[in-house]
């Protein structure tokens, strides 16, 4: 038996390949796919289907790109897909010595689908089940991606879903989710990526409550943040996003080259804060590697050319991946020798200031600064410093308004990555950010006054 976990990092996605006897299936694959080919030309296997468990929101899906390769059948909820066929309720799908069975279980999405497993090898019980997004390790999938008029009825079918479908499956049985720790589909996912029904009955507080109306009103009460972003991936996941066959390439881009198109494409800096605040072109998002599969989504408009800027070559396959996955294919290329290059070339550039807390403790007007809070909401209510304005870095430019023109803003976040973003940001704009480097965690440790979250 062949049972084999690929994560793609960043948006902490989690596909998985199952086989037995030369015969496998790949569930929820990613958009770069040629990984589920060289597995199974591993353990002499070949792909005979690709299983769904829902439409996802936070990445392409891979299925038609799979498909294309290997010619293996796509099965999916009760949604109108453009490609694929219906998995029906009770369904039975056998690779060899293993039995996969779906198992309808609406509530994240009206039509999404778990698949349990049985080796029947050892005998007839349910050994593992694939879960998607409606059970994750310490949550459950959150249920507001169709708006507020449907989460209610949604938190309701998740609630039937988990307590009817999946937890007489057994305690014992193995789950296998399809996000970990840090993705946008659920509010605190736990960074143990396996578990079992047991373990989760006893430590997810989403099962740990009295009954369906506390569960909804759990649901109801959490507060996540839907990047734009979602609606593309929704769109190209119904419709079967167009095939790349392989990744793309991109070429080095000479710097003058780039200043004569810079109207017309989307410069992305994937330096570090410090580098991008120390220099960088004018105009350039900032987007660190670290950050760039969580909130490219939220700033890079679709459509235009990108051409990356890049610390060291070895960024760029990574880039194009993170790139690609969520949808981004009009990779231009990159600037030929990176910034260093565009110093030689004697082309405009721009920066501004990223202090640690203590050199900015130092400036005598530190008690007037216009101080601005870019974390996610969640991470505001929990604590955040005194005085400060808050606007999500997602919904920065839509409110830009609200930021001083005639004062520097200091910009906190929990460490400063993504503080240089929402710098790149109000830059673009017209205003003089100041990036704090150490963000929220420098402020609590220099003892500075926090703020709490109350209404």
């Amino acid at each position: 038996m062949l049972l084999k976990k690929i994560k793609s990092e960043g948006l902490a996605h989690l596909s998985y390949i199952i086989g037995s006897e030369g015969q496998a299936a790949v569930v929820d694959p990613r958009r770069d796919c040629q990984i589920y080919l060289d597995l199974a030309q591993e353990n002499n296997m070949d792909i005979f289907f690709i299983l769904e468990t829902h439409r996802n929101e936070d990445y392409v899906s891979g299925s038609r790109e799979l498909q294309a390769m290997t010619g293996a059948k796509v099965l999916h909820g009760d949604l109108d897909f453009n490609y694929g066929e219906r998995v029906w309720d009770g369904q039975e799908i056998r690779l060899g010595m293993l039995t996969l069975r779906a198992i309808e279980t609406p509530g994240h999405t009206p039509e999404s689908m778990c698949y349990s497993v049985v080796d029947n090898e050892a005998g007839p019980e349910v050994v593992a089940v694939f879960t998607g997004d409606t059970l994750l390790v310490g949550e459950a999938g959150r249920t507001d991606l169709f708006g507020p008029d449907r989460r209610e009825i949604l938190s309701s079918l998740q609630y039937d879903s988990l307590f009817d479908r999946l937890l007489p499956l057994g305690d014992g049985v193995i789950i296998l989710p399809a996000h970990g720790a840090g993705s946008s589909c659920g509010n605190n996912i736990g960074s143990r990526e396996y578990s079992t029904i047991g373990l989760e009955r006893m430590q997810n507080h989403a099962l740990m409550v009295g009954g369906k109306e506390e569960f909804i009103d759990l649901k109801l009460g959490e507060v996540l943040e839907k990047p734009p972003y979602f609606e593309q991936m929704e769109r190209l996941n119904l419709e079967g996003a167009p095939l790349i066959g392989s990744l793309p390439r991109a070429f080095p881009v000479p710097s003058k080259e780039a200043w004569a198109m810079i109207e017309t494409m989307v410069l992305l800096d994937l330096r570090s804060p410090s580098a991008y605040a120390s220099s960088h072109i004018p105009g350039a998002i900032s987007l660190p590697m670290d950050i760039l599969p969580n909130y490219g989504g939220w700033v890079i408009p679709y459509g235009p050319p990108i051409i990356l800027i890049l610390d060291r070559s070895s960024q760029l396959d990574t880039a194009i991946r993170t790139l690609v996955r969520i949808g981004y294919d009009n990779i231009a290329g990159y600037i030929s020798g990176g910034m260093e290059s565009w110093h030689k070339a004697a082309l405009p550039t721009s920066s501004f200031e990223a202090l640690s807390i203590r050199e900015l403790l130092e400036r005598p007007d530190h008690g007037h600064l216009f101080y601005l809070d870019i974390r996610a909401e969640k991470e505001w209510r929990v604590g955040h410093a005194n005085g400060a304005r808050h606007i999500f870095v997602g919904h920065l430019e839509d409110r830009i308004d609200e930021t001083p023109v005639d004062r520097e803003t200091v910009i906190l976040c929990s460490s400063g990555t993504r503080g240089s973003l929402a710098a790149s940001l109000l830059e673009k704009h017209g205003r003089a950010p100041i990036n704090l480097l150490g963000g929220m965690a420098g402020w609590k440790e220099a003892g500075l006054p926090i703020d709490r979250f109350s209404r």
